[in-house]
Parts: structure tokens; sequence; C-alpha cells
């Protein structure tokens, strides 16, 4: 499938769509992975059309890109309905949220990315909207202001967030469905290279397309974002085929390594190891070492880190774990001392 059908009113796209897009999935069969997920979906999908009603309400979490937004889509290509993107921090007042509910049609799917980053005063607006398919509107000021409820057509309200615990009980509540999405296996991410190489027309073999997945943290996004860095380096310095050679120096070049961490990961557990002897050590003094937002650190780094058995949390703090120490190539001691091995 060259390009998602499912239709975008706003126009509001990243850099990065144009592209993104061309190798997303706009069905649930063309999808790879999260088997369990699309059995609930299919499912939640056709009891709807039986019904001849909106989808119920979806929340989708997990780390970034595994796939939350381009479910979005496909919910919108599976129920032939178009799709309103937006963000919880792009939605500054309930005004804005009102614009964007009263131009959407019935059965109309509004997906709201970063959802627990949403304002509380917005919140209150998009309550009613989703239980009642009803906005409250205060018309004047003071003594006479009054409140008019307008009727919504049936929608549905798709949100995705990267921090559950974050989405607040009233709005979490109000979601019909919740699915975790989760890491991806090595023969899922092979699938998806494979795939991706087949539509950009890239000449590759087995060896090639398992050096990227194996290093591609288990993320979708972060495999076809290193198959475009391979195929770049395949053209400049080879024969432009992706075999196992090219995919190893192409990705070694960028300092990722065999599992998959760059630069970023080895610095956190470095710091941790050698500032502060292993940990345990608080997020935020992680965060002003390495110099980068304790967002950053808890949202992209800590999780791979986690699922590795690299990093630990506890009620202290953040440990760095003896595989990490092995996998750095470091002596771990049990007095907390450690010391480089040649």
């Amino acid at each position: 499938m060259a390009e998602s059908k499912s239709r975008i009113h706003d126009g509001e796209q990243r850099p990065e769509d144009h592209f993104d897009s061309a190798l997303r999935p706009a069905y649930l069969s063309e999808m790879i992975g999260q088997t369990q997920i699309k059995d609930n979906l299919k499912i939640l999908i056709e009891a709807a059309k039986l019904r001849s009603e909106a989808l119920d309400h979806v929340l989708f979490y997990g780390p970034p890109g595994l796939g939350k937004t381009t479910l979005a889509h496909i919910l919108a290509n599976e129920m032939t309905v178009s799709i309103k993107i937006t963000s919880g921090p792009a939605i500054e007042r309930a005004g804005d949220l009102a614009a964007i509910l009263t131009n959407l049609h019935q059965g109309d799917i509004l997906f709201i990315d970063e959802i627990h980053r949403l304002g509380r005063v917005v919140e209150e607006v998009l309550y009613p909207a989703m239980e009642d398919f009803s906005l409250d509107i205060v018309i004047g000021k003071g003594p006479a202001a009054r409140s008019i409820r307008l009727k919504l057509p049936h929608i549905t309200v798709v949100g995705a967030t990267t921090r559950l615990a974050l989405v607040t009980s009233p709005l979490r509540a109000r979601f019909g469905a919740t699915y975790r999405l989760d890491y991806y296996d090595i023969d899922s991410l092979i699938a998806i290279v494979q795939r991706g190489a087949g539509l950009l027309n890239i000449e590759y073999n087995g060896q090639g397309v398992e050096e990227i997945a194996k290093r591609a943290r288990g993320t979708p996004r972060v495999a076809l974002r290193m198959l475009r860095r391979v195929r770049d380096y395949a053209q400049v310095r080879a024969d432009g085929k992706i075999n196992g050679p090219v995919s190893k120096a192409a990705l070694d070049l960028l300092n990722i390594d065999v599992l998959g961490l760059d630069d970023l990961d080895r610095r956190v557990l470095l710091c941790v190891i050698e500032k502060y002897s292993g940990g345990p050590v608080g997020l935020n003094t992680i965060a002003a070492s390495v110099s980068e937002e304790p967002d950053t650190i808890m949202d992209v780094v800590e999780p791979y880190l986690l699922q590795l058995g690299f990093l630990e949390r506890t009620s202290q703090g953040r440990q760095v774990t003896r595989h990490a120490y092995e996998h750095l190539g470091i002596d771990f001691r049990d007095n907390n001392t450690q010391q480089k091995l040649f």
C-alpha cells in the first residue's frame, strides 16, 4: 500500500510524515506484530460495523515508536471514516478543542497524541464530548452568563500516551478499550524492515536486514530510520545493496552497538557507573549530568534499558545492573569499585 487512505482534516503533518505514511500499513491485515491487540481490534471494529455505530473510544499506551499513530490511521481506514490528528500540547484552550469537535462528522476519529498533556480545562470540555456526545458552551460573563449544550455527532476519540500514569482517572475511565503496545520481537522487526526495503526498492539480503532488526531496540520506527541510514551508506560507500557487512559498518558509524544502544544510552549508563558508583541515583541528577531533559531519559532511554535488564528503578533511584557492566566491558565489583577491562 503506497499510502494510508485515512483523511486528515487539518493537514498538519510532521516533516517525516510523508516518509512514514509511505511505509505505514493501512489495514490490520498489513500490520506486522502486536497480534493480541490486532485480534481485539478486529472484534471491536466488526461489532461496531454490525451495529452501524461509531467505534468505541480507544486508548493506546506504551513506549514511543511502537505504532500508536499507525493504529489510529488503521482504525479510520477499517471504519472508512475520516481522521483528525492533534496532540495534547497543541490544544491550549477549551475553544481550540471546541472548534475541532464541531468540525467532525458522524463516526469520525479524533486522534489525540500525548493525551496525558491535555490541560485540565480542556479535559473538562472533552468529558461530555466522549460520554454524551455534547459540547457545553458558556455565553457571556458574570451574572448574565449562561450555558448552552450543543449536540455533537457520535465520534470516536483515540488517545495515545507514553505515560499512562499521567492520564487522569476520569479521562482514562471514558475510554472503552485500552491497549498496551509492547516491544517487537526480532522476527517481526525483520519482516517490517523487509517490507520497508521492498516499498523503497532497496536491494538487500537476509543478513543485512537481520543486522538492522537486531539493533532496532524492538521498535519499528527505529528500524525504519536505521533502514534509511543504511540505504544512504550503501549507496555512497558500497554498491547500493544492503548486506551484513554494509549494515554493520553503517550502524557502527552511527555509534549504534549490537544491542541497539546509542551514544545517549551509553552516556546515561556510564554516568551512573562512573559518577555515582552504579547508583542508586535520582532521575533529575542523571538528566543534569548528561545535559538532557528528565522526560527524555524517562520516555526514550529508560524503557529499553529496563527491558534489557541494564537498569533498575528502586525507591532510592536508578541503579545499573551487572549485565550493563558486562556489556560495557567494565568490571563489576560487589564493593562498588569499578575498573576498566583492557
